[in-house]
């Protein structure tokens, strides 16, 4: 039942790509700052604090679960997925995404929570990086509401399909026909191209640099498989890529469930 609320809430939230390039001429270049965001501003420590925390709260749950089943986990099970880009990704995403809200007039309900995602984000739901998620759902969700939809373009549909294949959920090696079918009416992608286009705009408009080490940002997103929930990052796209012109077109016969089927 949870699993079913969490994929209506979350299946529009699927976003493409934040190019973010230092786009701040203010002289923001300190070394210990992964992030700008207009007048934020994201330490490596607090980056480092995020990343820490999720990798401790993930090997104790790993230890308590083999203690369980008294087994010993190896170094490799006792480490957590979890990058500090994947960090990075997340505080830049959701400081554009509360601005945007709040610019649109937005209400960002507080409807998932973080222990609704602990066990397809493979973290207990104690662990910041957990309640990060829940919190970026939640407002890339509102925003996938509120914004009109964009058109899509060859480009925009394989960019999401590449990130996608890369976790291994979908079938790897498929043409754009093929893609385009298996993404059906494609309401994901085309309210993944409005929240991209909404978040790069705003990144130009309040002045935002990302540290060398983080660059390219990658949007958090999240698409239903039907079965399960995959998490992925999609890359820096240019102007010439899939974050295209945001219209107003007919609203599509498929809503956001026509996602991506395992491959």
């Amino acid at each position: 039942m949870i699993r079913m609320r969490v994929r209506r809430l979350i299946a529009a939230a699927s976003v493409a790509a934040l190019g973010l390039v230092s786009v701040a001429g203010c002289g923001n270049s300190s070394p210990d700052v992964a992030a700008y965001v207009g007048d934020a501003r994201y330490s490596l420590e607090r980056v480092d604090e995020v990343y820490d925390d999720a990798q401790a709260r993930y090997g104790a749950a790993v230890r308590e679960q083999a203690t369980q089943a008294d087994a010993t986990p190896s170094p490799e099970q006792l480490r957590s997925k979890v990058t500090r880009q994947d960090v990075v990704n997340l505080l830049v995403s959701l400081e554009l995404g509360r601005r945007v809200a709040a610019d649109k007039g937005v209400q960002v309900p507080d409807e998932i929570r973080p222990e609704q995602l602990a066990e397809q984000l493979q973290m207990p739901a104690t662990a910041e990086y957990t309640k990060l998620w829940s919190e970026w759902l939640d407002v890339s969700t509102a925003l996938g509401g509120a914004l009109p939809p964009a058109q899509l373009s060859d480009d925009a549909v394989l960019a999401v399909y590449r990130a996608i294949e890369k976790t291994g959920a979908i079938q790897p090696g498929l043409s754009v026909a093929e893609v385009r079918q298996a993404f059906g009416e494609g309401t994901f992608v085309r309210q993944a191209s409005a929240l991209s286009a909404a978040l790069t705009s705003e990144a130009e408009r309040v002045g935002t640099t990302i540290n060398p080490r983080f660059r390219p940002i990658g949007v958090p997103s999240v698409v239903s498989t039907g079965q399960s929930l995959v998490f992925y990052s999609l890359p820096y796209i240019d102007e010439a890529g899939p974050v295209t012109d945001i219209s107003t077109p007919r609203a599509p016969a498929g809503g956001p469930s026509a996602a991506p089927a395992a491959g």
